[in-house]
Order: C-alpha cells, then sequence, then structure tokens
C-alpha cells in the first residue's frame, strides 16, 4: 500500500504520512487492499474518538495561544533539529521536527512537511463555499427545529439585489412577521445537541472538517473518516490541535461501507462531503442512501477532462453517461453528474433537488438534497435527456427521456416523442454526435443562491475568497435557470471564419429579436438563451454582412459556406441595450477563477522512487510554453526531440532542425 500511495503523492519525506493525503488514492485500490487494511483498522469505528491508531511517535499537541483569526494562508515550519534538547528549544509546542503549520480560515493544520503538493490554496474557494452553503442548510433545518443558529461577524441578515434600480449592495430583509424568535442557539464550536451530524467520507489531514467545526453553527458532531490509519491519527491531532475534539471525531474505515452501515434512518448523516482525488463514482450509491431525509450531499470531481468529452468511454463506464466534446462541455459535465446522483437515488425510491452546482477550471462542486418519495421519482424521466451535436457548426438539441402532463389532478407519463433532427444538421449539413443522459432540469436552486449571496456579501471578512464567491453566485443568479447548456461567440465566429461581435452587441441584437438572453459561470464568453438555432445563425449572417468573410477561400463543403449560402429571415439589430450588460458585469465583479500563482493547477505525477524533479519548472516552460515564448531562431529547435525519428520515419539525418539524441532525451524522462 505504501508504494502505490506514494507513486501518487511527491515528496512526502516524512515516514508518518506516506499514505496519509492520498485520501482517494487510496480509496481508488481499496478494492486489492480492503481486506489487509480492514483488518489493520477493526479496532476503529465512526464515532469514537481515535486514540488506539495514534502512533506512539505522535505526541499530542496544544492549540496554539494566539491564533488569528483571519481567513489568510500562513505556513510555518519548525527548523529541524538532532537532539532531544534541541529540540524542545526551538520547536513551538506539539511540532515535530520538519512539521508544517498551515492556516487557513480558523483552522491550523499540521502537516508532515512542507511539501505543497499536499495544500493546494486554490482550494480554498472550494472550502470557502461549503462551509457557506452548509452554514445557510443549518439555518434552514435548525429553524425548523427550533434552534437559531449565530454566525460570528453577521449583523443583519441582508439580501443583495442585482435589480438596475437598487445601486446599493445590500437592502435590509423583510421583517420577522411578529414570529417568535427561536429560544435555543447555537454558535460556532459549541455542541448543539439538536444539531446537524457531519461526515466527511475523505478527510486526509482533517483540514475541512476542522473548519466545519471552528466556522460551521449548528453543529452536533463531524466524523472526518479517512481509510489510512496514519491519515486518521493526524486527524486526531489536528482535532486537538484546534480544540475541537468534543465535536469532530476520526475515524478509519473505508468511506463507502461506513456509509453502508449508517443507511438506517436514525443513523443517517445531515450532511455527507466529498472531494476524493477524481472520480467520486464508486462512493456515490453509498452516499444516496446514507444522507438524511432532506440531507445535504456535497460532491467534488476532479476528473474533469472524462466529463469533458475527452473519453466518453470512461465516462460511461463511471457515470452511466457518455460526453461530448463541444464549447459546452464545463456544464455538461455538471449535467452528468446530478444524472449520475439521480439515478443511484431513483434506485432507491430518492430523488434529489439541486441547490448549487458551479465548474471552476479542473473540477466541479454541486450541492444537493436528497428526499424520498415515490411519486416524485417518476418525474425522473423527464428531467433526463439525451442531446444531438453537430460536428460541424456545434448546434445542439436536447431529446427528453420522457414526457410529462399535468390533467387537473392526474399525471400521466409517457415516453418521449424524437429524434429533434434529421440525419444531418439542416445548418451546415454535417451529422449528429449524440451524448448523454443528462440532467435537463435546473442546476440551481435561485432562492438558496440568494441567500448564500447575501450571508457573505453582508460579512466579506468572514472567507478569504468573498470577492470571488460573490462574483460567481451574482452570475449563478443571472443565469436562466430552463436554459440547458450555452454557445460560445467565439466559437460562433470560427465557424463562419469571421470576426467575433463583441459580447454586448450579440446579447442586444438576440433582446431586439425578442429573446431571453445570460451568461454562464462555467464559461466566459457564454451565452444561454432561449432562442432556437435558427435564430443564432441569423443574427451571425446578419454580422457577417457588416464584417464580411472572403467567400471565395471557403471551401463548398465547410459549415461557414453551407451557411452563408442561406439569406437571413430576420433583421438583426445590434445597437447595445441597456440591459444586455448584466449587473455581475457592471460592477466589475470577480466573476472568474484569477491564477494565484505561476502552475497553480493538479500537480505532476509522482515518480516511482517519490520526489519532484529540480529542474521540473524548467522543463515546463521548455516543452509546454511554445506559444508564450515563441521560438525565433530556428538552432532552439535542436533542444526538441524528433517525433519522427523516434518513431523510425525521418528520413533528414543530420539536416534534421530537430535533436536525434534520443540517449539524452531518455535522460532527461528519466529525471
Amino acid at each position: 500500500m505504501l508504494v502505490r500511495t506514494a507513486c501518487l503523492f511527491p515528496c512526502i519525506k516524512s515516514h508518518h504520512l506516506y499514505p496519509l493525503l492520498a485520501h482517494s488514492a487510496t480509496q481508488t485500490f481499496r478494492g486489492s487492499l480492503g481486506r489487509a487494511a480492514a483488518a489493520a483498522s477493526r479496532g476503529l469505528r465512526s464515532m469514537e474518538p481515535l486514540k488506539a491508531v495514534q502512533d506512539p511517535e505522535i505526541p499530542t499537541v496544544k492549540p496554539p495561544p494566539h491564533r488569528p483569526a483571519d481567513s489568510s494562508d500562513e505556513v510555518e515550519t519548525a527548523a529541524p533539529t538532532h537532539t532531544a534538547a534541541e529540540t524542545d528549544k526551538t520547536l513551538p509546542e506539539g511540532l515535530l521536527p520538519g512539521e508544517t503549520v498551515v492556516k487557513e480560515g480558523k483552522a491550523s493544520i499540521l502537516f508532515p512537511s512542507a511539501n505543497e503538493v499536499f495544500y493546494n490554496p486554490v482550494q480554498e474557494f472550494n472550502r470557502d463555499l461549503t462551509c457557506a452553503v452548509i452554514t445557510e442548510f443549518a439555518r434552514d433545518v435548525m429553524a425548523q427545529r427550533g434552534v437559531k443558529v449565530v454566525v460570528p461577524g453577521e449583523k443583519e441578515r441582508v439580501v443583495v439585489s442585482l435589480s438596475e434600480e437598487a445601486n446599493e449592495a445590500e437592502v435590509p430583509m423583510e421583517q420577522n412577521n411578529g414570529a417568535e424568535e427561536p429560544a435555543i442557539t447555537a454558535t460556532v464550536g459549541e455542541k448543539c445537541e439538536r444539531g446537524l451530524r457531519v461526515l466527511e467520507g475523505l478527510a486526509a489531514s482533517g483540514l475541512r472538517s476542522v473548519r466545519f467545526a471552528l466556522e460551521v453553527p449548528g453543529l452536533q458532531n463531524v466524523t472526518a473518516n479517512d481509510f489510512s490509519t496514519k491519515a486518521a491519527a493526524l486527524i486526531a491531532r489536528n482535532a486537538q490541535y484546534n480544540g475541537v475534539s468534543h465535536l469532530l471525531q476520526a475515524s478509519c474505515r473505508d468511506a463507502s461501507m461506513l456509509m453502508y452501515e449508517m443507511r438506517g434512518k436514525k443513523e443517517r448523516y445531515d450532511v455527507i462531503d466529498l472531494d476524493p482525488y477524481g472520480s467520486p463514482s464508486v462512493f456515490l450509491d453509498a452516499a444516496v442512501q446514507a444522507v438524511s431525509e432532506g440531507g445535504l450531499l456535497c460532491i467534488t470531481c476532479t476528473d474533469m477532462a472524462v466529463m469533458a468529452g475527452n473519453s466518453g468511454e470512461t465516462c460511461y463506464s463511471k457515470y452511466g453517461s457518455v460526453s461530448v466534446k463541444a464549447k459546452y462541455c464545463h456544464e455538461m459535465a455538471l449535467r452528468i453528474i446530478l444524472h449520475s446522483v439521480d439515478q443511484r437515488a431513483a434506485v432507491y425510491q430518492r430523488y434529489i433537488q439541486p441547490l448549487l452546482s458551479v465548474s471552476v477550471d479542473f473540477y466541479i462542486r454541486v450541492f444537493v438534497r436528497v428526499f424520498t418519495g415515490q411519486a416524485k421519482v417518476k418525474n425522473s424521466a423527464s428531467k433526463q435527456a439525451l442531446v444531438y451535436n453537430c460536428v460541424g457548426c456545434g448546434t445542439f438539441h436536447l431529446q427528453r427521456m420522457g414526457t410529462r402532463r399535468v390533467d387537473g389532478k392526474h399525471i400521466k407519463y409517457s415516453a418521449a416523442v424524437g429524434p429533434p433532427v434529421g440525419p444531418e444538421c439542416k445548418h451546415c449539413g454535417q451529422r449528429h454526435q449524440l451524448g448523454g443522459p443528462m440532467w435537463a432540469g435546473p442546476i440551481h436552486d435561485l432562492a438558496f443562491v440568494q441567500k448564500v449571496l447575501s450571508a457573505v456579501s453582508g460579512n466579506p471578512s468572514r472567507f478569504g475568497t468573498s470577492k470571488r464567491i460573490e462574483g460567481m453566485l451574482s452570475m449563478v443568479t443571472e443565469e436562466l435557470e430552463d436554459v440547458p447548456l450555452y454557445y460560445s461567440v467565439g466559437s460562433l465566429s470560427s465557424t463562419m471564419h469571421c470576426t467575433t461581435p463583441p459580447l454586448l452587441q450579440f446579447r442586444s441584437a438576440l433582446l431586439h429579436a425578442g429573446y431571453r438572453v445570460s451568461l454562464s459561470h462555467a464559461c466566459q464568453s457564454a451565452i444561454k438563451t432561449d432562442a432556437p438555432p435558427a435564430a443564432i445563425w441569423d443574427i451571425m449572417r446578419c454580422w457577417e454582412k457588416l464584417n464580411p468573410v472572403k467567400r471565395e477561400k471557403l471551401s463548398q463543403t465547410s459549415p461557414a459556406f453551407k451557411i452563408l449560402s442561406t439569406e437571413p429571415s430576420l433583421e438583426a439589430c445590434f445597437t447595445v441595450r441597456e440591459d444586455a450588460n448584466p449587473q455581475s458585469r457592471k460592477r466589475h465583479l470577480t466573476r472568474f477563477q484569477e491564477n494565484p500563482q505561476a502552475f497553480w493547477g493538479p500537480k505532476a505525477r509522482a515518480k516511482a522512487g517519490g520526489g519532484i524533479s529540480a529542474d521540473l519548472q524548467d522543463k515546463r516552460k521548455k516543452c509546454q510554453n511554445k506559444r508564450t515564448n515563441p521560438i525565433t531562431d530556428l538552432s532552439q529547435l535542436k533542444e526538441f526531440p524528433c517525433k519522427r525519428f523516434k518513431r523510425g520515419t525521418c528520413d533528414h539525418g543530420d539536416k534534421c532542425c530537430y535533436s536525434h539524441d534520443l540517449k539524452k532525451t531518455n535522460e532527461e524522462k528519466m529525471e
């Protein structure tokens, strides 16, 4: 088990945590290692404080005397020492040589080394958003249980208005209408007997669970589970270090087996958080059974490439849906995971209600509530759809899997009628790809999103990424909830080989034509509209008349030639309208992810021997930044290997402008 885990996580210099933060990677190999690990963790149970698994070499720790309350990221590293006497003099209390303390939000987490592979600052947005969503979920649920939650720093609840009439960001919320406030209050860090039961199935160091205990009010207990015994021991240390041992309990179990054992109605969790290293598909079946009635299920998927169309067959094997490589792939990825969760829930007569679904670069995050009801489960077929995507012009059409017709008190369900397209695309004459099924209903609950947005905007100092959360949620509230998928203005222009129309002018043309239009948080140049594809191409034809292309250079078989051969049936008006510019754009909110540092994304795969090459960044600049640093001198090409020579097909010999030194190439690969 140590060898396989070390292959995924480089530079693990401390022997205490070889399998530590490979929380999902360890789970991935649980099929072959489950029996051995189960025997090692037989003494641990999910609801018991973790004492027996603590490493005898790991001392108990005390929380720092002065922990900052802000949400900035800080790293403290203990200098290596050689003697016990020197250690007592130089190390902070409770820290081991080379150990690191990472501070995020109100949590201070111990790590065995300062290697940033184990802590990605970009994921702070994910954790901040999760804390905000669970807090608002707790506010609603606890109010039904007669408990009022109190959030630090929150004065008066506000509602953010993005309408043009309201220039202020905050307006007072509606009055309580004379209703009596609950006599019981719940604050952060205190155990509430009527509170929520939370499970983090793949906890690793326990950072997310510690933040729940310190920042989310109204909790009864938090179970931080990990398959690794060493990781579970560190979770217990971190709980003690942050003073939340009364709320947070460490567990060393297989996540799926733990959730399967808690399927009883009285044992289910109110909140289940799954953040694996890769796909969460193997945990979804257990999760939809272990979450309570009306409970919250939080899921992170980091296998965006699979869900975005790079491997349609792999996507089908994991999620039961075929992905399509198209411009709307990021939103389709959200709808694929919602479809997968809904399908698994329907088996147990349960259905989902999406609260918030966001796509953030290389991962997606969805928050759904799970309910039980046979009548509502019948609506599932009408909420799923196939997508027909034209390979030529990118036009798409949805085919619902079922229909639902209401006649008074009677509801009739039947199979859908289709297909919505012919053998060839009527716009460009190309063939169609078939993708899906996917979730075709709303992916957000706008009322709930508005509550989260109000709480974050009214208390911006609570999270380090408050501006980013406010910008994304503002865009979510502006999206058309009944319009699945979107078009890209740049993609439409590329198809016709014409200049790209300004975003405001294109939106204005759709509004002048009588259609609704919005942006999307998943793509900066996205256009969500209820206009049919014919109207969209008519607008592009009108734009081409103002900015003509050289039609003599177009191939007669190209989509552009076919589209431009038809005259537009409407006269587009490109005069910019005031309502074409959304409020989130007018207010210059931080709507899309800003790169905090160079090479901030997913880390490189570890080598078998462990460790990262010292010149890894240099190799990236050499091999991956060709467009950023264009080669002006042809002699520089000798630094790059010849692919044809490697395959044995290069016949240029010494005159080849690329390198034929395979020995040097192999040495670089071995580094």
